[in-house]
């Protein structure tokens, strides 16, 4: 999930007429400014629940500290069974074991198909160039989570249920579809997967989806997914379409993304934003500068064209939008990583997940807000306390805190759990300054975009990618 670069802030305030009052809010902040903070990718502020907040019908609301779960446990594990004292009866020499193969779409709960918890590993890569700061002036204990098996099978397993359910949409979505039974197909199989069908209180930040699928067509960009009262979109042959989605265990992301075309014109478009990620991934590392990582990106990106339809254009790398480190229950961390060349020193760190995005098009390289909403997600730095109007507004916050704490989530979701009315609420809430919304985003009418995208874990010795496959 792409992280919007302040570049359209700036120009926001300085005359762009077509700049939005929201989109300081679209993650992602000035260069550099990351650096005033913790922004490492420690253990901090999580978004889970609050149990103090009542459901009356006063004014006063607390939203307290957005505290999630900081377990390590894997969803599902299997318990450890007590040895039986009597004797084992033997086993029918002719008995062949049930091997247990998954459905399509995917259906079968992911710790059925691995009983033993062991979950397969990313793919890992060794560290282009040395480290520059000795392992011992490093070692703290209190970041160390990084290194626990329960933390590693955590992300194993999410990654493992994004390939899965993105294999059945490799297969399966073709021109025809719309855009909405490809979006709810990922979630329905992302829920069983893990088991959490998340229509309980607090089921959701146990396991479920990171983020909404971001399906996006041709000239969109990023962070459009179907809502009610649109229109269905039809998936056509000419189309171009691009699928972000993200899966979570206790709050941990993985963050993937990928794109497909039905017509090889648009090969080169792909074949360039897959290697500017890949080249991305190669390049990251402990101590190498976030300035570094973009220049190589950008070089890759912009060493393709694409001719369509007789005419060629350059692939660009968009400008204006960044990949980012992940955090607890907070896709978007902190550290920014931009896809063209630029000055920021900071420097990548032992124990930082990252969302290794980049995303190419052949329109001008700079996307503004299109029209309608995205998603929503409860703000970080939201006050602890404030008088809200609205008695929905109060209901619906508690709602937003006990399903989906700081993850970003979308209307659909609201409606899955029932809640009725809610935009009245979700505006007061937005303009007290205790939700974000997410527009959609978008380069040029006409122009074709591309996204590709890894979530991959920095450790002492080697980075582990963890949402590799053999598809991307």
């Amino acid at each position: 999930m792409g992280s919007r670069s302040p570049e359209n802030e700036y120009r926001r305030k300085h005359g762009d007429p077509t700049g939005s009052d929201a989109a300081s809010h679209l993650g992602g902040e000035a260069r550099g400014s990351h650096t005033s903070r913790d922004g490492d990718g420690c253990l901090g502020d999580a978004g889970g629940v609050d149990e103090s907040d009542d459901d009356g019908d006063g004014r006063q609301t607390s939203l307290g500290p957005l505290e999630g779960s900081l377990s390590t446990e894997v969803a599902d594990a299997p318990k450890k069974r007590k040895k039986s004292k009597k004797s084992k009866k033997k086993k029918h020499k002719g008995t062949v074991p049930v091997h247990v193969k998954q459905t399509s779409p995917p259906r079968v709960l992911l710790s059925e198909l691995f009983p033993s918890g062991d979950y397969p590993k990313g793919e890992i890569q060794s560290y282009t160039t040395a480290r520059t700061t000795a392992a011992e002036a490093r070692y703290d204990a209190r970041r160390l989570y990084w290194e626990d098996d329960l933390f590693l099978q955590n992300y194993r397993k999410a990654a493992e249920v994004h390939r899965q359910a993105r294999q059945w949409v490799q297969e399966t979505a073709k021109p025809g579809q719309t855009l909405l039974s490809i979006a709810e197909g990922i979630e329905d199989s992302v829920r069983a997967l893990l088991g959490h069908a998340g229509l309980e209180p607090g089921d959701g930040l146990k396991a479920g989806m990171g983020f909404p699928p971001g399906i996006c067509l041709n000239h969109q960009v990023a962070h459009y997914t179907p809502n009610p009262g649109q229109k269905d979109v039809v998936l056509q042959q000419e189309d171009v379409m691009t699928v972000d989605f993200g899966v979570h265990i206790n709050g941990w992301i993985v963050d993937s993304a990928f794109t497909m075309a039905f017509d090889p014109t648009y090969d080169n478009l792909l074949a360039a934003v897959k290697d500017a990620t890949n080249t991305g991934i190669k390049t990251a590392g402990i101590d190498v500068r976030i300035s570094d990582v973009s220049a190589a990106i950008q070089e890759a990106m912009e060493s393709y064209e694409v001719e369509i339809r007789g005419k060629t254009f350059p692939v660009k790398a968009v400008r204006n939008l960044t990949g980012h480190n992940i955090n607890q229950y907070r896709i978007h961390g902190g550290k920014s990583i931009p896809f063209v060349k630029n000055s920021d020193q900071t420097k990548m760190e032992e124990g930082e997940v990252f969302a290794i995005e980049t995303f190419g098009t052949t329109g001008r390289g700079y996307i503004r807000d299109d029209v309608g909403i995205y998603g929503y997600g409860l703000k970080q730095d939201a006050p602890l306390t404030t008088s809200l109007p609205l008695a929905s507004a109060k209901r619906l916050h508690k709602t937003i805190r006990e399903n989906f704490g700081t993850l970003v989530f979308c209307r659909r979701y609201l409606e899955r759990l029932g809640v009725e009315r809610y935009l009245a609420g979700m505006n007061c809430l937005v303009s007290n300054g205790i939700v974000q919304v997410y527009e959609p985003l978008a380069d040029i009418k006409g122009s074709y975009s591309a996204q590709f995208e890894h979530t991959l874990l920095l450790r002492e010795t080697h980075k582990e990618v963890f949402s590799r496959g053999d598809d991307y």
